[in-house]
């Protein structure tokens, strides 16, 4: 995924993130379990954390285009939206078999999270500097 979309994937997973959990403080609270309400916000809170990463993958993928960057990209929107989505579903009634299906997102924002620890591990020396102005 170009950087472009990369940082329209944070900001789009980033707003629906705040609206998420701005739903489950309001409108789920006393509708559901204390428990569904606790699973709700971790959706919500792996979305938001995930999204912002996302706009930092877009930032460094702006210095040129590398290829463990935009496998970080996909693993990491994909990650949020089968691990965030299947909380999401179960919570507003899904089927709880759903739940056998939200670790294989987590293993996608693991791989994500792999990705750019190899792209830190294979940028070229210098990388890490600013160009200076001239």
């Amino acid at each position: 995924m170009g950087a472009r979309r990369t940082l329209a994937a944070g900001a789009v997973l980033g707003l629906l993130g705040v609206m998420a959990g701005a739903f489950g403080a309001h409108a789920l609270r006393g509708a559901v379990s204390e428990r569904d309400l606790e699973i709700w916000q971790t959706g919500a809170h792996y979305q938001q954390l995930h999204a912002v990463v996302l706009v930092a993958v877009a930032v460094m993928a702006r210095s040129g285009h590398r290829r463990a960057l935009a496998v970080a990209s996909l693993l990491l929107t994909a990650g949020v939206l089968v691990f965030s989505g299947t909380l999401y579903a179960m919570v507003l009634g899904g089927p709880r078999v759903l739940g056998a299906i939200t670790p294989l997102g987590g293993l996608c924002l693991m791989g994500g999270w792999a990705a750019l620890l190899v792209h830190a591990l294979t940028m070229a020396r210098g990388d890490d500097v600013p160009p200076t102005s001239g």
